[in-house]
């Protein structure tokens, strides 16, 4: 059976920085907001054009004028929403009550708004995040499916789905400055939470899965003997991987002063500079000493010289999703073009990112041709999407429980430093990936202490607080630091992995 022909994709809607020009980057670089995505993030009150034939008859200069500019012609964003604190429910409880508060229903937005029109209730991770965002939403929808929220967990792949009908693929975000680049594909794993029969559904949602691979695979047919395009390169053997990419070689809109900044320091060309900042964006790891050579030095980033082990196995379990269903629906060819593909991704995640004498999976760096160095989380991926072999499984946890656990979790990476992806903080997903990846094969002793000890982590900051955060000190017990913005309060992904592994922890003991 054929999917439907695709449609026509949306034009992109311009970004803020491409519609204000020069207002934008002078509200950027003199800072006239301590968080670099508000101005981004608030409505024009009238078109484009006409705020920018103003501003060019006033030309306010100083930082005072120019704050009055904006705020006369730009409506603040809605304030962050934040975790209500409760100190009377239990954790559980708690979060099922949140649901409710993180939910948008019908977004208001001018025709000018960066924001991107959805057709369907969604929940958003909170704080200063205000829009939907990928990869977030996976892990925020096995706590909607946990409380019953069917509904929810329903229309947020109805969202997802849309956006790759009008766009190609799914966004970092639903913000027209994220359209640049996608995040981790966690699409093909969300529809396996879904509980919707329906024939038609799973053939649009296969139409979609099919569009999103082939976004990934843009450009594959015309790589070189060693070549790069986009998100694929190619390796020595032939074999085709992909690597974290963004469309745009500029600073990123939401950090744009922090961004010119690191380009300012850096003995390379800008634009190389501004797509690795983007492509870490794009990996959800904003930002991480697994991008930096020099892990003191964010402007020694090279995130597109990487061949990432989690991209990799989860598009090899989107390959593997996409071959089952085109089987499901009678497509033989579909199937069989999809499962090749899934087996030579396999092959090769074992040849190129399995450190036999290190007992561990990495990152290949495919410029240099060698591994990335360094243990870090991601290394649990390859058990979570089951490519791992038993021997490897087993070599992966002794290094797990070795340099990667700690006392309040599972480690992001080994080195300290001021990013926020790597120790002392520990994230909620990653928790999630390296429980399930073990489980799967065997090593329950191992998942249960990760699963306890970041359980206890966060159920101890909430008797404290009375809410959840976005990421956790896991070596001191306090709270995360590091990065370009606080710490967050919310938070859908953190809400989402509690649950699980309440439930998880609830069936282990009966």
């Amino acid at each position: 059976m054929n999917d439907r022909s695709p449609l026509p994709l949306d034009a992109s809607p311009p970004g803020p920085d491409e519609l204000f020009g020069d207002l934008f980057v002078k509200v950027q670089t003199r800072r006239l907001f301590a968080d670099g995505k508000t101005f981004p993030d608030m409505e024009p009150r009238r078109d484009p054009a006409s705020i920018m034939t103003a501003w060019q008859a006033e030309r306010p200069d100083t930082e005072d004028a120019i704050r009055s500019f904006v705020m006369a012609h730009f409506a603040s964003p809605p304030p962050p929403r934040l975790d209500p604190p409760d100190h009377q429910a239990t954790i559980g409880d708690h979060i099922a009550a949140l649901w409710d508060d993180l939910v948008v229903t019908g977004q208001a937005r001018g025709p000018w708004s960066s924001a991107l029109a959805l057709p369907s209730p969604y929940v958003i991770p909170g704080g200063r995040f205000r829009e939907i965002y990928y990869w977030d939403s996976y892990f925020t929808m096995l706590g909607l499916a946990i409380d019953g929220r069917d509904a929810l967990v329903e229309s947020m792949l109805d969202n997802f789905v849309s956006l790759i009908e009008r766009f190609g693929h799914i966004p970092n975000g639903t913000r027209s400055y994220f359209l640049s680049r996608s995040q981790p594909p966690f699409l093909a794993l969300m529809t396996d939470l879904s509980r919707d029969p329906a024939p038609d559904v799973h053939r649009r949602r296969l139409a979609a899965l099919r569009r999103e691979h082939a976004y990934w695979m843009a450009g594959e047919t015309a790589l070189t003997a060693s070549g790069s395009a986009a998100h694929v390169v190619r390796l020595p053997c032939g074999t085709i991987l992909n690597r974290y990419w963004d469309a745009s070689d500029t600073p990123r809109p939401e950090s744009y002063a922090e961004d010119v900044a690191v380009a300012a320091d850096v003995r390379r060309p800008s634009g190389e500079v501004y797509r690795d900042l983007r492509a870490a964006a794009e990996s959800g790891w904003d930002f991480s000493s697994r991008w930096l050579r020099d892990p003191a030095d964010l402007g020694s980033i090279e995130t597109t010289a990487i061949v990432p082990i989690d991209l990799n196995c989860l598009l090899y379990l989107s390959e593997r999703h996409i071959a089952a269903e085109c089987d499901a629906l009678g497509d033989a060819q579909g199937a069989a073009t999809f499962t090749a593909r899934a087996d030579r991704r396999a092959a090769a995640i074992e040849r190129y990112c399995w450190i036999e004498n290190e007992g561990r999976f990495g990152d290949w760096h495919w410029i240099d041709a060698r591994p990335v160095a360094g243990a870090t989380a991601a290394t649990l991926y390859p058990l979570f999407a089951g490519i791992a072999t038993g021997d490897q499984a087993a070599a992966t946890a002794t290094m797990v429980e070795r340099d990667l656990l700690a006392p309040g979790g599972l480690r992001t990476t080994t080195v300290v430093t001021t990013q926020q992806w790597d120790r002392p903080n520990g994230w909620a997903p990653l928790q999630w990936i390296a429980v399930a990846g073990l489980r799967r094969y065997g090593h329950d002793e191992l998942a249960d202490m990760i699963a306890d000890r970041w359980l206890a982590t966060v159920e101890g900051f909430y008797d404290e607080t009375g809410a959840l955060f976005e990421k956790y000190d896991i070596e001191h017990g306090r709270p995360a630091g590091g990065g370009e913005y606080p710490n967050q309060q919310g938070f859908g992904w953190t809400n989402g992995v509690v649950k699980a592994l309440i439930d998880d922890r609830a069936k282990r003991r009966g």
